[in-house]
């Protein structure tokens, strides 16, 4: 295919690269011109978002918020051949993708929204898992470059279901990486020893991707941030950005989310201190270490 993908960051370009790898014909773009210039030797790179979506089978966009998306939307559409089909790869409000979905409708395109989860390393393996919302035939459509760049596909619904899926998914990440955090915390205090924590709980009823297989302690468990001090697969600056996208929608939808509040609030004040908001969200068992305890 002949594919647009537009937004080369760190989740992007390696998406890209994928379906490059894959045979297909891949023009970026990205308005950050050393991003770009990084993909040139392997990549087609455009000079406008409208030149990389010009006269292509589908266009990808990996966006940082619901602002670029909406701007990207309209300045792509005019130029879109009316076969093609729009998949947006980025997390943002639902309002806006529900926006950009009726805008895809109006121009007679073929349209689908499609967060990922995975993280970078999800990215360059091709093991992203993709929440979709769209039409089923769309999808069908699409299936070939979901199945190059990730390992799951899950269709969620109509437009702005893929969306949904991903803020409720990320709001229970949040919360059990906090709590998995103090519960280490916990048990140094206690003189258990890290490994024996791991041992029980990710065997037992306390068990969760956060303790399984994205462990916040290094050198316990598959390998993590953790053992790259605190590299970030995810950093703490999308933590706080998907936080607060839940809790956009649960106030939206009048849903009481008290948990989903607080791990936002806990991520925005470890975010605000030095260095953090770049490193791994997995990182904030250090600040929950070293921060005292109140009654």
């Amino acid at each position: 295919m002949k594919i647009g993908f537009i937004g080369l960051g760190n989740m992007g370009a390696p998406m890209a690269r994928n379906l490059v790898h894959a045979g297909h014909a891949v023009t970026g773009f990205d308005v950050n011109f050393d991003q770009a210039k990084a993909c040139q030797d392997w990549l087609g790179v455009a000079d406008t978002a409208a030149d990389a979506a010009s006269g292509q089978d589908v266009v990808i966009t990996m966006l940082p918020n619901g602002a670029a998306l909406h701007q990207v939307a309209g300045e792509i559409m005019p130029v879109m051949a009316s076969s093609s089909c729009f998949i947006d790869c980025s997390t943002v409000d639902i309002q806006t993708t529900k926006q950009v979905a009726e805008m895809i409708e109006a121009a007679g395109l073929r349209g689908l929204d499609a967060p990922v989860s995975g993280g970078v390393g999800g990215a360059t393996a091709g093991t992203l898992t993709f929440m979709v919302g769209g039409a089923a035939d769309t999808l069908e459509l699409a299936m070939p470059l979901f199945d190059i760049m990730g390992g799951r596909v899950i269709h969620c619904g109509d437009a702005g279901a893929g969306q949904a899926a991903k803020i409720c998914n990320n709001m229970i990440l949040g919360a059990t990486m906090i709590a998995t955090c103090e519960a280490f915390a916990l048990a140094d205090q206690l003189g258990l020893d890290r490994q024996r924590l791991f041992d029980v709980v990710s065997t037992s009823s306390g068990s969760s991707w956060s303790m399984n297989s994205y462990c916040p302690a290094p050198d316990i468990g598959p390998q993590s941030p953790a053992d790259h001090d605190y590299r970030p697969g995810f950093s703490t600056a999308m933590m706080v950005k998907d936080l607060a996208l839940a809790q956009d929608a649960a106030s939206m939808t009048e849903t009481n989310t008290r948990i989903g509040k607080l791990a936002l609030q806990i991520y925005q004040q470890f975010a605000s201190q030095p260095d953090h908001a770049e490193q791994d969200f997995s990182a904030i068992l250090n600040d929950i270490k070293n921060t005292p305890h109140k009654t």
